[in-house]
């Protein structure tokens, strides 16, 4: 069992940044693959970024890539999710996935964060 936490979400003008942190509880926090989902009001829950247990690999949806940086630490058992450039269609909840595979959909996902609202202002 994980239990995912979010951190870091708020309200930031067009042009700014956010770098957002998920905690994971338990000690096998390394054997997971981790991601970020995002939902937006009215929209599916869709992929932004995901890294490999191992920090071996990453991969990004299109609309982030170039602006936006996954990375983890697995001496602390946290994720994050480095957020530049950030535009208004960036306006969602962001969700902490982790799995044993890795992740491309929400199909891949074993266990969900809570989600952060992320707010951008144009």
């Amino acid at each position: 069992q994980v239990q995912l936490g979010e951190s870091g979400g708020g309200l930031v003008q067009a042009g700014g940044s956010l770098r957002l942190s998920c905690a994971a509880s338990g000690r096998t926090f390394r054997s997971y693959a981790m991601a970020w989902f995002r939902q937006a009001p009215g929209k599916e829950r869709e992929f932004v970024a995901a890294i490999s247990w191992n920090d071996v690999s990453t991969r990004y949806a299109d609309s982030v890539k170039g602006r936006f940086t996954i990375s983890r630490d697995n001496t602390k058992n946290t994720a994050y999710l480095q957020m530049n450039s950030l535009n208004p269609e960036d306006t969602a909840v962001y969700y902490c996935a982790a799995s044993r595979s890795s992740i491309a959909t929400v199909y891949d996902v074993d266990y969900w964060g809570q989600g952060t609202q992320v707010t951008v202002s144009s």
